[in-house]
């Protein structure tokens, strides 16, 4: 299980990157995140009939919902004011070890020194990207809020997936919570703006509504299978393919800090994928 909780994990992190990505290019990032969370509720509206509701995950999902609504509003302010390859890190940085340390601390999950020095790896890595570029204060800080949102929902998800019947019925309802719900919000935020962006933009929207589905899918089912604190910071390798996306495609450079940065998180995933 371990072995199969690693790989949904890792396509988990380049699903991520992708959707990040193609956030980061929209002209207005909040109407964008509206049609991706919105065509993610639309897809999966009809599994909710063949799934059994998730009983005794309410509470789970209510308090993932809120916490994801922080984590998209600070994600798009931090796209909005610094490149990827700088706010994307930190946020990722910040989120393995915190995840990590809620999850021994609270719900006692086990950790090994060798996940721990993994995770180390990782979070010195993907900081050292960020920190290769001067940015904003204001702009650090959303990063810093982001990554703090995506340590506490991985933590409660992860007890949330286990707690429901089945991890399909957990994965459907959180999608239809956030995505019917988040979805909304953001589109009814920008009014007007939201429908002359979705005519021109819907189908970059719907790819990475369907990318969603999937790295946020699987790795809901990695964490029914895995300890968190281990799969938590093995999907930040995600910056690996997210720092690539946005050389290649967004035209963002990189130094020699952001790719011994890259290293330090290859290095950090490697341990990682050996423990057992």
């Amino acid at each position: 299980m371990e072995n199969t909780a690693s790989i949904l994990i890792l396509i988990s992190g380049f699903a991520h990157a992708v959707v990040n990505a193609i956030l980061k290019a929209g002209n207005d990032k909040m109407s964008r995140r509206a049609l991706i969370d919105g065509f993610s509720a639309l897809i999966l509206a009809p599994a909710a009939f063949l799934v059994p509701l998730p009983t005794n995950a309410w509470n789970w999902l209510i308090a993932s919902a809120v916490v994801h609504g922080l984590y998209l509003f600070a994600l798009i302010k931090s796209f909005e004011q610094s490149d990827m390859t700088v706010a994307y890190p930190i946020a990722r940085g910040i989120a393995p070890m915190l995840a990590a340390a809620g999850a021994v601390a609270i719900f006692h999950e086990p950790i090994s020194v060798a996940v721990v020095l993994g995770i180390l790896a990782i979070a010195c890595g993907v900081m050292l990207i960020g920190v290769s570029h001067k940015m904003e204060r204001s702009a650090l800080l959303w990063a810093m809020l982001t990554g703090l949102c995506i340590a506490s929902y991985t933590v409660i998800d992860a007890q949330g997936v286990r707690a429901a019947p089945t991890a399909l019925s957990y994965i459907v309802w959180t999608f239809l919570l956030l995505g019917g719900g988040l979805g909304t919000f953001f589109a009814v935020w920008r009014g007007k703006a939201f429908f002359a962006t979705a005519a021109g933009q819907w189908k970059p929207g719907l790819i990475a509504g369907v990318l969603s589905i999937i790295t946020y899918g699987f790795a809901l089912l990695a964490f029914r299978l895995g300890a968190t604190p281990r799969l938590a910071a093995l999907r930040e390798t995600s910056i690996l393919f997210g720092t690539a996306i946005a050389v290649v495609f967004l035209r963002e450079r990189l130094t020699r800090l952001r790719f011994g940065g890259v290293l330090a998180i290859a290095l950090g995933a490697i341990v990682l994928i050996a423990v057992r």
